[in-house]
């Protein structure tokens, strides 16, 4: 789920600060990175000349 992030034209955002969230700034937008499923787990952001690409979200599950 991307999260839309209200932004205003002097590219200031304003996000919750009583959200636990990851958040990658790139090409003037922001985009709220998805938790892992489960609440266990690890967020890995990739990236290629200077610019955060994509990320992959591995989870562990708990028994």
């Amino acid at each position: 789920m991307v999260k839309k992030i209200q932004t205003d034209p002097d590219m200031i955002a304003e996000i919750d600060l009583h959200d636990n969230a990851v958040y990658v700034v790139a090409g003037g937008r922001i985009t709220q990175v998805d938790p892992p499923p489960s609440g266990y787990g690890k967020q890995e952001i990739s990236w290629h000349k200077g610019e955060p690409t994509h990320s992959e979200i591995k989870y562990t599950q708990k028994f």
